[in-house]
C-alpha cells in the first residue's frame, strides 16, 4: 500500500512530541508505522529548531523532561527531506507558512496545519490538489 504523502507545519509537529495534543494520536500512528510519508525541507526543520529556542518552547521541552534535540530527532526519524518547492500558484498571507503551502502544492499531498492563514486557503489548495486540515486525515477517503 503506498503510504499518505502529507506536510506538518512545525505547530502540528510541536504537538506531536511536545504537547501531545489529543487530536495527533492517529497521525502519530500513522507516521510509526509508515503509512503516511512526511515530506519536509531542511528549511522546514530549520523553523523547528528555531522556534525550539523560544522561550516559552523551552520552558515546556523542560517541564516536559525533552530537550530540542528530541524533537529534532523526532523530526530525522520521520520526515523525508525534499527541495524546497517552487511557489505554488497561490500565495498565502503569512510568508512564513509559504514553504508549506509549496511543498504541499507540488507533491499534491494533505497539508496538516492550525494556522489560520493557511486554513483560509482551503479551497483554493483544493484545486491544486492539496487537502488543507487542521488534524489528520484532513479529508477522509470517500
Amino acid at each position: 500500500m503506498t503510504p499518505v504523502r502529507v506536510v506538518l507545519d512545525t505547530n502540528i509537529v510541536l504537538d506531536l512530541w511536545l504537547y501531545k495534543d489529543p487530536a495527533t494520536p492517529a497521525l502519530l500512528e500513522a507516521l510509526t508505522n509508515k503509512t503516511v510519508q512526511w515530506l519536509a525541507t531542511q528549511v522546514m526543520r530549520d523553523e523547528l529548531e528555531r522556534v525550539l529556542a523560544y522561550t516559552h518552547i523551552a520552558q515546556r521541552l523542560a517541564f516536559s523532561q525533552l530537550v530540542a534535540e528530541d524533537l529534532l530527532a523526532q523530526f530525522d526519524a520521520h520526515a523525508q527531506l525534499m527541495p524546497v518547492a517552487a511557489k505554488a500558484l497561490f500565495v498565502c498571507k503569512d510568508a512564513d507558512d509559504q514553504k508549506f503551502i509549496d511543498l504541499a502544492a507540488e507533491h499534491q499531498t494533505q497539508l496538516i496545519s492550525k494556522d489560520k492563514a493557511v486554513l483560509t486557503m482551503r479551497n483554493r489548495m483544493a484545486r491544486l490538489g492539496v487537502a488543507v486540515g487542521k488534524v489528520f486525515p484532513a479529508v477522509l477517503p470517500a
